[in-house]
């Protein structure tokens, strides 16, 4: 029945013009960015390399496939949370709003279950802008600009990463940018069951994200004790694994604290939902 009750949730999802909106925007806005770079990526690219080019050895050109989709993973992984939310934000409120979660707790199934295949379903449905946007950055960026050594930028200086060492860093990247989208998904979840009104989670969502993000960047003491419990602090955490040597330690904290807000924001949203009052 849980099963069921999935496939349906996620039937439901898929019939919301709403859900297109973020395949259709990271599909224009992965597009945009790679013909940009197509178009005047040299000059891009001038400030960072200078003289490297000279004194560095490079397997194929620094303007590769796997540069691109380092670029649009730092560009634009910032903004698909919102696209995530604007789904996952309004499973329940929404229901509530139209009546029809009265129906939905009629049926031989508890509430308990119906709220995970919610989550479940926008697990699936996260999943799904997690592997399109991969595969737009990922296999687009191969198709127009080729394979090659990956050039990267940090705090520590410059160094490159052999084109046979790039691929399991982006899958395992997206892997825990995945985990950070599902926290997103779950936290949307967990404040549509507290409210009979679709925009509200949405907006809340993108509220307590900026706010947290604020209180992580913020040069202030007074929050250090917290920051490393944020989960926005942990959602860069992909750009761990285009780092050498592999930060694992920092790696599996930041998998941790993720997964300890998924099952945190789960309990509390299954401790309201089933005792949220479906008659008024």
């Amino acid at each position: 029945m849980f099963w069921k009750s999935t496939y349906n949730e996620f039937i439901k999802i898929a019939a919301k013009p709403r859900s297109y909106i973020g395949l259709g925007a990271i599909t224009l806005l992965v597009a945009v960015i790679l013909f940009a770079m197509r178009m005047d990526g040299q000059s891009y690219l001038s400030f960072i390399t200078g003289s490297f080019e000279q004194t560095l050895s490079f397997q194929g050109s620094v303007l590769n496939g796997n540069l691109m989709a380092f670029i649009v993973l730092q560009l634009l992984i910032i903004h698909i949370p919102l696209l995530v939310a604007l789904v996952t934000g309004d499973l329940v409120s929404g229901e509530a709003a139209s009546g029809s979660i009265r129906m939905l707790c009629t049926k031989p199934i508890s509430r308990t279950q119906l709220l995970m295949s919610k989550f479940a379903a926008g697990s699936a449905y996260t999943l799904i802008i997690t592997v399109w946007f991969g595969v737009m950055a990922l296999g687009f960026g191969k198709l127009l600009f080729g394979t090659g050594d990956l050039m990267v930028l940090n705090s520590q200086g410059l160094f490159i990463l052999q084109s046979s060492d790039v691929i399991w860093r982006f899958f395992s990247g997206l892997s825990v940018a995945y985990l950070a989208l599902v926290t997103i998904a779950t936290l949307s979840i967990t404040l549509s069951c507290f409210t009979d009104n679709s925009i509200g989670p949405i907006v809340a969502t993108m509220a307590i994200i900026v706010l947290f993000t604020i209180i992580g960047t913020l040069d202030v003491s007074v929050f250090d004790p917290i920051r490393p419990f944020l989960f926005t602090t942990h959602m860069a955490a992909w750009r761990s694994f285009f780092e050498d040597p592999l930060p694992v330690p920092a790696i599996i904290r930041s998998v941790v604290v993720l997964v300890a807000h998924i099952m945190i924001l789960l309990s509390i949203a299954l401790y309201k939902f089933n005792r949220k009052d479906i008659l008024s």
